[in-house]
């Protein structure tokens, strides 16, 4: 079976140029003795936006690796598929993250759930998981509950496995299940059944997305109480440690942390649970390097910096078109949102110290760099206007973006 490495860290590239500056931060972190496998990952969403395909990306990852010489492992995410979406992502990529978030709460035949608690009954009463404080009451009730809420989204997860092992053969990729869109964070009982049902299902799945209290902005800082994530962090390391020997599922098993990136706050927290159990991490940063792009851009001056204040000055100008597909993960008040006459006024500078993600700076200004988040249908719009200036002006662009990396998640995350 293909098998994922201990670190790993899916790096979105909306536009498909900076594949060698994001390796080149991977290679930083190995020089330093830690080995993080860079996963390119491109949604459904995103590639209908920006018109392009899922070959694009396996295209990049490999022109990246063969230019760097890397000879570490890497992987092409499908990233939040599904059984109507997954085909188009088939022979470009060997990492697929499914998505059933939409199907929890929709309850499987009654039959089924009846089967799953009868099986699972015997886990009533105290359940022992070493790692947890104390040992935690379980009820079949409980037990009930967590089947009519998770079971079916559970058996959609192995109806979209057995489709791509179908397709690709059962050990020639990577399976994330992701759960982390749900509307409320999973208990660790809750976490617990849900491997049961997974392993129910023949999901040899190698990292799970659940979701965590806070909130969890793109591009943004963790919003929320760091000390309870931190517990229900160790808590979901724990159970899946325990699950993993309960249920037979594969050693290699870790969480995810999706929309992961720039989640500085609970950074510290999950270094410290890593270098504590010895376990591992998949963490996804999404859309960073297109930000790192509009800031290259801008720091250039000249045509790189109308090009960014255009790309702002639309995007504020079809705020509520862009804001509603990602309503979930953004809080943006327009009141904070500099005009468009302020900023086609910035310098370089200015520009770029309101977007780059340095919460110290004064100058810095979260709503500002959520919407230019959310805005890169503007700039797939411009065409060859932008992707010429990313050409143009790669040697400012490139350090950017793996600075991003490195010192800002890789070195925060895995290294300290």
């Amino acid at each position: 079976m293909l098998k994922l490495n201990q670190y790993s860290m899916g790096i979105g590239d909306r536009f498909a140029h900076q594949g060698n500056a994001q390796l080149a931060a991977m290679r930083q972190a190995k020089a330093l003795g830690v080995e993080v496998t860079p996963v390119w990952n491109k949604s459904y969403r995103e590639h209908a936006i920006i018109h392009t395909e899922p070959a694009s990306v396996r295209a990049e990852a490999e022109a990246a690796v063969a230019a760097l010489g890397w000879t570490g492992q890497y992987c092409v995410d499908a990233d939040h598929i599904g059984l109507k979406t997954v085909d188009r992502f088939m022979a470009a990529s060997d990492f697929f993250t499914l998505d059933v978030a939409d199907f929890t709460g929709h309850p499987a035949a009654a039959a089924d759930r009846d089967g799953f608690v009868k099986k699972y009954a015997r886990y009533a009463g105290q359940l022992t998981v070493p790692g947890l404080a104390a040992p935690v009451a379980v009820t079949v009730d409980q037990i009930r509950a967590i089947a009519e809420k998770y079971l079916f989204a559970v058996q959609e997860a192995g109806k979209i496995y057995r489709h791509i092992a179908a397709a690709k053969g059962a050990g020639a990729f990577i399976t994330e299940v992701s759960m982390d869109e749900t509307d409320t964070p999973q208990t660790p009982v809750e976490l617990f059944f849900i491997l049961a049902a997974i392993a129910d299902q023949g999901i040899p799945a190698q990292t799970l997305a659940p979701k965590f209290t806070g909130r969890f902005n793109k591009g943004v800082d963790y919003v929320g109480d760091v000390a309870q994530f931190e517990r229900e962090f160790r808590q979901d390391l724990a159970v899946i440690a325990f699950a993993v020997k309960e249920f037979q599922l594969p050693a290699n098993l870790k969480l995810s942390v999706h929309s992961g990136s720039d989640k500085f706050s609970i950074y510290g927290p999950i270094r410290r649970a890593l270098r504590d159990t010895g376990a591992g991490l998949h963490l996804k940063t999404a859309g960073t390097t297109w930000l790192e792009e509009v800031i290259g851009l801008a720091t250039a001056g000249g045509a790189g910096l109308v090009i960014a204040q255009d790309v702002y000055a639309q995007a504020l100008g079809r705020f509520d078109e862009l804001a509603k597909p990602y309503a979930t993960v953004i809080d943006i008040d327009p009141a904070a949102l500099p005009t468009v006459a302020q900023v086609n006024a910035w310098s370089p500078h200015q520009f770029a110290a309101a977007l780059r993600h340095v919460p110290e700076c004064p100058a810095y200004n979260p709503n500002f760099r959520q919407l230019i988040h959310v805005g890169y249908k503007v700039a797939a719009e411009m065409g060859p206007r932008y992707l010429n200036a990313l050409e143009q002006f790669a040697d400012i662009i490139a350090p950017n973006v793996t600075e991003n990396i490195f010192a800002r998640h890789l070195k925060r995350v895995f290294i300290g």
